[in-house]
């Protein structure tokens, strides 16, 4: 799979990126909006061309336990669902986090609760960074505005579960993942022979050599001591991330008086609603978090320090506005503006909640 320029809709761009970034396995159910990722890698084949395996299970609790027990061998093994899918998930990613076990899981929200609707939302904010199942865990969470996106964060997405032993998340949405954008993909790069696995993985459960211990992997440790100890580990893990893959963009804040904070398909309309802004004389700009999880604390600090006014923008009734105002110390005004049940604002509806929420 050499590079090319292709049109390609956001699914069909995880799917291929993770035929071309060495994926071992896919394991999935199928649930619109995301349901186009399998389908693609049925059309593919990939088990013809790299020998990747594609199964659809019985269940989203099937997939994501056939990911528990293909990634423990120290594969690289992913799956996808949509909002209800990943809740079904839950115990299987914390399973995953507790084990610390690489993977990679795609999420193309809809709008709920329970089965709500098909369209589009970003209602799952609170589920994928504040744990979503249970115990003290975290997962890496990225957070793809364009159909380009959806295709590099597969790469990127594998380079940090193995770096951290986490599972990734990428979180998208339906409009994303629908929408379709022209898309440059990459060289195909190989899957790991066993021999760079066993050596990328030594953690792995790929047979026990006379020289070493069992490899166990395991969620369960019955001792509380040795409990409280491996969850310290967690936590000093993920303060690692927050220091070293804390990702984000910044476009006009140099000499902004007012900010909007947004990601994914958000940040899209923001950076039109802020041209539209600039034309009528306020200076705006746009902080989008990258990285939902770890979040941008530092340059949500930095602005607030300096800027009158932040609106975030959010097609949910309100979730990541919590993480922005902790991290302004509520040292300006912040409020929030969302559509959400699968509605999409426009420009000039975000425009217009920044006049009058913030700018009055």
């Amino acid at each position: 799979m050499a590079k090319e320029l292709k049109l390609m809709k956001g699914n069909e761009a995880i799917a291929r990126a993770m035929i071309a970034s060495g994926t071992d396995g896919y394991f999935g159910y199928p649930i619109t909006p995301q349901s186009e990722v399998m389908e693609t890698l049925m059309a593919e084949k990939p088990w013809e061309t790299t020998g990747m395996v594609v199964l659809q299970a019985e269940s989203e609790l099937a997939s994501i336990n056939m990911v528990y027990g293909g990634a423990a061998t120290g594969k690289k093994v992913a799956t996808s669902s949509s909002s209800p899918g990943i809740s079904l998930m839950a115990e299987g990613l914390t399973y995953l986090a507790g084990a610390e076990i690489p993977c990679v899981v795609m999420n193309a929200m809809r709008g709920g609760p329970g089965l709500g609707t098909i369209q589009p939302a970003q209602s799952d904010y609170f589920q994928s960074t504040k744990g979503g199942g249970h115990g003290d865990y975290q997962l890496y969470v990225m957070a793809p505005s364009s159909v380009q996106e959806m295709y590099d964060f597969v790469f990127d997405a594998w380079d940090i579960a193995f770096k951290y032993r986490n599972p990734v998340l990428i979180l998208t949405d339906g409009a994303i993942g629908q929408c379709m954008e022209k898309c440059y993909t990459r060289d195909y790069v190989p899957r790991w022979t066993e021999e760079e696995r066993r050596a990328k993985a030594p953690w792995g459960t790929w047979g026990k050599p006379a020289n070493r211990p069992h490899n166990i992997i395991t969620s369960l440790e019955l001792d509380s001591a040795r409990q409280e100890v491996f969850n310290q580990k967690l936590q000093n893990k993920y303060a690692q991330m927050k220091e070293e893959d804390v990702r984000f963009e910044m476009l006009g804040c140099e000499d902004a008086d007012y900010i909007f904070v947004a990601y994914g398909t958000s940040a899209r309309i923001c950076m039109k609603s802020m041209q539209l802004a600039r034309e009528k004389g306020l200076k705006v700009g746009l902080l989008r978090p990258i990285t939902l999880y770890p979040f941008p604390t530092k340059q949500v600090a930095e602005l607030a320090s300096r800027v009158k006014g932040m609106l975030c923008v959010e097609m949910s009734a309100g979730q990541m506005i919590e993480d922005v105002k902790l991290a302004a110390e509520c040292k300006i005004p912040i409020e929030h503006y969302g559509r959400f049940g699968g509605i999409i604002p426009t420009p000039e509806e975000v425009l217009e909640a920044l006049e009058n929420k913030i700018v009055k």
